[in-house]
């Protein structure tokens, strides 16, 4: 007798294997949105995209000279916004002011370079600032001859990046840079 019982047991299990009778449960589940907790991209500097920024002090002071080689000696600079900056420009050049005078014209942002210099080169009675374009300009200094300096106070209110550049008839080309404020 224990024979038959052992037989109809082992094939009870069997039968049971055999008809998945595992233990895994098949159920239903909710599609739930993923959530992230990626935080906000950090806007990035003003000018941080320029050349040599990041080896630019910020400055309160901008000292800058123009040569007869139609170049400004500085470039780049880094200053704080809504922070007084005084510029000093100074033309080392030789050659006479009617031929090759210099200035800084500090531009807003925004402003088309390009069409300011053109505008510029007609405005002689007007020290090459053209007073159609007036709103376009922050600060500039004086136009200046061989050995002439002209210190100016300007303050820019908002971050962002401010072209400048010498306004004389043909110098915006060359002599130009960019004025990064924090």
């Amino acid at each position: 007798m224990k024979r038959i019982l052992f037989v109809p047991a082992v094939a009870f299990s069997l039968f049971l294997a055999s008809c998945g009778g595992n233990d895994t449960k098949t159920t239903e589940t909710e599609a739930t949105p993923e959530t992230t907790t990626e935080a906000p991209a950090a806007e990035p500097k003003p000018g941080a995209d320029i050349p040599g920024i990041n080896d630019v002090a910020v400055t309160d002071h901008i000292e800058l000279t123009g040569n007869d080689e139609l170049k400004f000696d500085k470039t780049l600079f880094k200053i704080k916004a809504g922070q007084d900056v005084k510029l000093t420009l100074k033309n080392i050049g030789k050659m006479p002011k009617e031929g090759m005078a210099h200035n800084v014209v500090i531009l807003a942002m925004g402003t088309d370079v390009q069409a300011f210099g053109e505008a510029a080169v007609t405005e002689k009675a007007a020290d090459h600032i053209p007073p159609s374009m007036a709103s376009s300009v922050i600060a500039h200094t004086k136009l200046l001859g061989p050995g002439e300096s002209d210190t100016i106070t300007f303050k820019v209110t908002e971050p962002g990046v401010y072209d400048f550049i010498c306004s004389f008839p043909g110098h915006f080309g060359s002599m130009k840079g960019k004025i990064v404020a924090e």
